[in-house]
């Protein structure tokens, strides 16, 4: 049997003068911008009863009625082994484990692949009960392309403590990047906001009114058409180091969604960003003494450094 969809409305507040419409949803009814985009394109947004598309603006006082989604249902953790990923680290707070490539972070709507949770439940570990139930214990994300060091909570101390950490930008985030050309300085540092792209919604850019992103850079190694760079992030968006490389024009090596050149990724066998969460820092949420974990290069990325590398020589 059907059910007659909740229908919502709200006077647009004066401080959303100007906002586009998914993003004037997001902040008045709390949905992501994704989801408020969504709501748009499929005609359910209207303003003083007229049906807007996203990109539209709104004005003040403006009537804002939106058809509400029906609840989505709880997405299932699924135990199932991850191939490739390591233990790093085992505690009675922390686990920390290297992420292959092609494993998110926690389930997700729509996501049918292997996960961290979900991988750590099948080994047996408990982790911590804190956080929304699909992704309990996560205190910090990388990109299914992207592999690296992750920390998961398994105590509910070490959720707040991790969390917090983040939050006030304690803990030391270490990546390397091999990246096209060569930055110039060949130290620096990249401070641009960052928010949804907006023609691709999959894809994030450098925008006026996105929010504040830092990423610092170090040269580790020049070649002849690369550099690799060693990376520090002061803010943590997402694809913030594709976002803010690409917009440098020094894209990661194989990132063909930020503008890599796809003839050298292929040259090189990579079917993903030459991007590694090589260290991670923090203070232990036990004892609050300063740890550090680290991992080397996974096979394909080491692989495609060989090359460039002996391309160089």
């Amino acid at each position: 049997m059907s059910t007659i969809p909740e229908i919502r409305t709200l006077p647009v507040p004066d401080g959303l003068e100007g906002e586009r419409v998914d993003a004037a949803i997001a902040r008045m009814f709390g949905f992501s911008r994704t989801k408020a985009a969504d709501l748009a394109a499929a005609g359910k947004v209207s303003v003083d009863g007229s049906v807007v598309g996203k990109s539209e603006r709104v004005h003040g006082g403006a009537w804002l009625e939106v058809e509400m989604p029906e609840p989505a249902r709880p997405v299932e953790l699924v135990a199932e082994p991850v191939p490739g990923m390591e233990i790093i680290h085992d505690d009675d707070d922390i686990v920390v484990i290297m992420k292959p490539v092609g494993v998110a972070a926690h389930p997700s709507p729509g996501w049918t692949g292997t996960t961290v949770i979900g991988g750590l439940a099948a080994a047996g570990y408990r982790i911590s009960t804190s956080g929304a139930s699909e992704r309990q214990g996560i205190v910090h994300r990388l990109d299914v392309g992207t592999s690296g060091l992750m920390a998961v909570a398994k105590s509910e101390r070490a959720y707040t403590s991790l969390k917090n950490q983040f939050r006030e930008r304690i803990v030391d985030k270490r990546y390397h990047a091999l990246v096209q050309g060569h930055p110039d300085p060949m130290s620096g540092t990249i401070d641009a906001p960052i928010g949804r792209h907006p023609s691709a919604d999959y894809k994030w850019a450098v925008i006026q009114d996105g929010k504040a992103s830092v990423t610092h850079y170090d040269l580790i190694e020049a070649f002849r058409a690369a550099s690799l760079l060693d990376i520090k992030l002061e803010t943590g968006r997402t694809h913030q180091i594709r976002v803010h490389m690409s917009a440098h024009r020094h894209p990661c090596v194989g990132d063909l969604t930020y503008g890599a050149d796809p003839t050298v990724a292929k040259r090189l066998g990579l079917t993903r960003q030459w991007l590694h969460a090589v260290r991670l820092g923090f203070e232990h949420p036990a004892d609050g003494q300063w740890v550090e974990f680290e991992s080397t290069y996974p096979a394909d990325l080491q692989h495609a450094l060989d090359v460039i590398r002996a391309e160089s020589e």
